[in-house]
């Protein structure tokens, strides 16, 4: 297992390298640069910069630099935390992606959280209960699920708690805890404000793994080593839960492995609908700017997070399955 471990782990180099070379190319596929975001931007202000101020700027920061000495400034810096420098925030990249980062990451694993504690127990209870009404009822929420998306689910929710309620929910604290010291009553407010996104970013995943969890607890129910069990005088209740469960659980865990990358681009639009500090917001404006080098680096931790999830995701693959051996 060790040895798995290590090779994969080894294998995410030259792989995080190449994710690396590809978001840089897409980044620089539109003609011009930053600073030629910047001269329109000022432009429709009725200021701005000359072509020559733009050029002078261009030499100070490389720009004007071959695409090449470009992308190796940037990868060179990895090995020690470097990421590069943000020309819009005049700061470097990690400093200013530290936080938002982490909580991405926060805020995607209670989703997560929130998907397998909804799904998998609906999935059972509708595959126990075949085209029972309750059955019915939850493909049917499942399917109304699976079509709202996630930024409108945000809409509604900032309507029903921000207008109805008179609740806040903008960010990821109440304003009268913006600049207050960590306390109990802060650490509450920052838990309550914390669950809505992750809730929100996990329903739509939740009615898909629901119906993935349902159908195969169908297919595995038909197994003959179930109805060995059966014919063995197990309880059905133990049938179902050491075996069926077990077995229905595997592409469960490959698809939440698969929806990390969903949840990560689905954080873009609900970060910017309720000011929460995900990556999406500051990713979405880098883009929109061409501020290269924070773009490639979100995409670039966005691209290790699939990968470990994917890892993470073998591994207890290879505990729930005996017949997964990794040698």
């Amino acid at each position: 297992m060790l040895t798995y471990i290590t090779r994969r782990l080894l294998a995410m180099i030259p792989m995080l390298i190449a994710v690396s070379f590809i978001s840089f190319v897409i980044i620089q596929l539109p003609e011009g640069d930053y600073l030629t975001t910047l001269q329109a931007v000022q432009g429709t202000s009725g200021g701005g910069m000359t072509n020559e101020q733009a050029q002078l700027l261009r030499e100070r920061y490389g720009l004007n630099e071959p695409f090449l000495t470009q992308y190796w400034k940037w990868i060179s810096g990895f090995p020690r935390g470097d990421f590069g420098y943000s020309y819009e925030w005049s700061s470097d990249v990690w400093p200013l992606i530290d936080d938002r980062v982490w909580y991405t990451i926060l805020v995607g694993g209670c989703s997560i959280l929130v998907m397998l504690v909804m799904s998998i127990p609906i999935g059972i209870y509708s595959a126990t209960h075949k085209y029972s009404l309750g059955d019915t009822l939850l493909s049917a929420l499942a399917f109304v699920g699976l079509s709202i998306p996630g930024f409108l689910l945000a809409l509604i929710w900032l309507y029903i708690g921000g207008i109805l309620l008179r609740l806040d929910v903008m960010g990821e604290v109440s304003k009268q805890y913006l600049t207050a010291p960590m306390s109990l009553a802060k650490a509450w407010d920052y838990f309550v404000h914390l669950w809505p996104p992750a809730i929100i970013l996990g329903l739509a995943s939740t009615a898909q793994l629901m119906r993935i969890m349902r159908n195969g607890m169908l297919d595995t129910l038909n197994q003959q080593y179930v109805m060995t069990a059966r014919a063995k005088g197990l309880t059905e209740r133990k049938v179902i839960n050491k075996y069926v469960v077990r077995s229905a659980l595997n592409p469960v865990v490959s698809v939440v492995a698969m929806e990390i990358p969903k949840i990560i681009s689905s954080s873009i639009l609900i970060g910017v609908v309720m000011s929460v500090p995900t990556t999406g917001p500051l990713f979405l404006r880098s883009l929109q700017n061409q501020d290269m080098y924070v773009a490639g680096t979100f995409l670039l931790m966005m691209s290790l997070m699939l990968l470990a999830s994917n890892l993470i995701a073998d591994l207890i693959l290879g505990w729930l399955d005996p017949r997964i051996v990794y040698s």
